[in-house]
């Protein structure tokens, strides 16, 4: 559905984006993650068309955007972080100035109206002035502008900033229900958003593409050791230097605790390595009653702290080392290694904003 290949974008001697390629195919959702000033939004101006890139080239639907733009658009709907609505219309008005200007069928223009504000649940309030809805209810109406003409490809910049917690949850069950009809590109900083409704995850930073996958696999690009966390009542060094003997495991360390009177502890263990039945007989065996055990999995937040702090910190690579095949830059593959304590570990000592 989307082709993306070598794209380069400069403004003068800044590179905003560099040399990214990726497909996306029909019916999914693509989520588009990055830092502020990452490339995200340029990216996404010039797949709409909005820019032109400096290299490379976008195909929609097959069509390249820079060499037949007027037919590639039309497989595009595009809803900005801020939608351009004329608020003084109706929205029944509004719609069918969209649908005029994009040339809809004089003889089907009633009918796909009606259909996309049932589509985007906004019939009831069809006939007020759009200055007088919510904030989230002008978020729908930018939807179904988007969604005038029936574009293959939605292209949806933070759909939910500024809604309510009861507004996202609705309008994430309306982006996963177009996804049935639509191919979707979703950027947000909300990354619980993201991983709730995406099927693929692709993250950049400083303008390089530095992974796309799919989130299980992403976690698994990003956390080759496992991670038992336990909660018990004491523990002594004779305990302790019985648990690092445990066939697997890497390391032992002591957290914080958050339940007075009891000790935490990090284990850490070689991939695909269980230990959990041999941590049980040691506490039963050692007489150190155990309150609470659990595997911690990597969220996608450690994976994307971990990915634009590898990109930050390291040298700058050229652009043909992007590994695509991998789904990740060699770059980044290098940290893979890092284990999920050492992640939140970065979570814990840094202050990251999204």
């Amino acid at each position: 559905m989307i082709e993306v290949t070598h794209l380069v974008k400069k403004y003068g001697k800044h590179v905003a984006v560099n040399d990214i390629s990726f497909h996306v195919n029909e019916g999914e959702i693509l989520g588009f993650l990055g830092p502020n000033g990452a490339g995200k939004s340029t990216t996404m101006n010039m797949m709409t068309g909005y820019l032109s890139s400096t290299s490379g080239s976008i195909k929609i639907n097959g069509v390249d955007i820079l060499e037949n733009p007027i037919e590639a658009k039309k497989n595009i709907g595009y809803l900005p972080e801020i939608p351009p609505l004329y608020t003084d219309m109706t929205v029944k008005e509004y719609l069918t100035f969209v649908a005029n200007l994009k040339k809809c069928k004089k003889s089907e223009l009633k009918k796909h109206i009606a259909e996309t504000l049932r589509r985007v649940e906004i019939e009831h309030v069809q006939n007020r002035l759009i200055k007088n809805l919510s904030k989230g209810y002008k978020q729908r109406v930018g939807l179904a502008s988007a969604l005038i003409g029936n574009p293959k490809l939605l292209i949806l910049d933070e759909p939910t900033v500024g809604l309510d917690p009861k507004q996202i949850i609705e309008m994430r069950s309306l982006i996963k229900d177009l996804s049935k009809k639509h191919t979707i590109i979703l950027s947000s900083h909300i990354l619980s958003e993201i991983s709730a409704i995406c099927d693929k995850i692709m993250i950049i930073n400083k303008g390089n593409m530095v992974a796309i996958d799919s989130p299980e696999n992403l976690k698994h690009l990003f956390t080759k050791n496992v991670r038992v966390l336990l909660r018990l009542r004491s523990i002594d060094d004779i305990f302790t230097t019985a648990l690092k003997n445990i066939a697997g495991v890497i390391s032992v360390n002591t957290l914080e605790s958050v339940e007075e009177g009891t000790v935490e502890l990090a284990i850490e263990a070689k991939e695909n390595t269980d230990i959990r039945e041999s941590i049980f007989k040691l506490c039963y065996e050692m007489n150190h009653p155990l309150l609470m055990m659990q595997s911690e999995n990597v969220s996608l937040e450690d994976i994307f702290l971990l990915a634009t702090t590898v990109t930050e910190s390291a040298e700058p690579e050229a652009p043909s080392e992007i590994n695509h095949d991998s789904s990740i830059s060699s770059n980044a593959k290098d940290h893979a290694s890092v284990s999920d304590y050492q992640v939140k570990e970065g979570v814990n000592h840094e202050n990251h904003a999204h």
